[in-house]
């Protein structure tokens, strides 16, 4: 099932399960537990990021072909960093260009992962049990601040406004039993720039969801960024970056489009 998160004709937030662009159904109940879809169809008037996450878990270097792009050393452990939620950004709005990170952001295509129920100290064996379903993100990153101006931390140029694109809308578990197993891909103006496989990552959904628990515990609507493939702008010679005008989009097997504007900040 296909579910989004959107405004109706009067401007209400609901959850339904996608018809068409324009229609959907209605979903009553909770989505983190019971709920159910009626036969009520409404009007689409704009589409929303599938879920509010309380935290935004993300995931680097954990595509081999990205790693040795970089020039990187595979990791032995999950590399962890966080998106601050304000990087929330809906599908079609505008990515910001911050007036500090000019000439600097780059794209990211990510398989992200939804956590449907609260999960800790799970093992690899039952970690797909707690997820509730899967979307397209773009972990967009200023370049300079990731590397210099974040102290060496990642959080930073990760983590201006609307640099975590979501959707467009959220697939659940069922219709995809192997999320290491999907065709991953960006286009920038039309242009492919990324492309690969999600079979390609270093730590699997299984492995990454089981890593995250220990002793820590993933809440409902919780997201995981589970790395970017190789082909990032900032490997590229010369190096390619996010322009005001640009379009990109995000495009995951069995999952959809994720496309939005770049604009810069006024």
């Amino acid at each position: 099932m296909n579910i989004i998160r959107f405004l109706d004709s009067t401007g209400q937030i609901s959850y339904g399960e996608r018809i068409d662009d324009q229609t959907a159904r209605l979903i009553n109940g909770d989505i983190w537990g019971t709920y159910e879809v009626t036969d009520t169809t409404t009007t689409i008037q704009k589409l929303l990021a599938p879920v509010v996450p309380p935290t935004i878990f993300c995931i680097g270097l954990n595509y081999r072909a990205h790693a040795e792009e970089t020039g990187a050393k595979l990791p032995e452990h999950p590399v962890l960093f966080i998106k601050a939620s304000n990087t929330l950004n809906n599908p079609k709005d505008p990515i910001i260009i911050p007036k500090v990170a000019t000439n600097e952001m780059d794209y990211e295509c990510e398989l992200a992962v939804i956590i449907g129920k609260s999960a800790k100290n799970v093992t690899e064996q039952d970690a797909l049990d707690y997820v509730l379903g899967y979307t397209c993100a773009n972990d967009v990153s200023a370049r300079r601040w990731q590397k210099d101006g974040g102290g060496k931390q990642w959080c930073r140029g990760k983590s201006f406004d609307t640099f975590c694109p979501l959707g467009p809308h959220l697939v659940t578990k069922d219709q995809i039993p192997n999320p290491n197993a999907l065709m991953i891909k960006t286009f920038l103006n039309g242009q492919t720039m990324q492309d690969s496989n999600t079979s390609d990552m270093i730590f699997d959904v299984s492995t990454l969801i089981s890593f995250l628990s220990q002793s820590t515990t993933l809440l409902p609507g919780t997201v995981i960024l589970t790395g970017t493939p190789s082909g990032v702008g900032f490997t590229r010679k010369p190096p390619v970056f996010l322009q005001d005008g640009d379009h990109v989009t995000i495009e995951i097997e069995h999952i959809g489009a994720l496309s939005n504007p770049v604009q810069k900040e006024k």
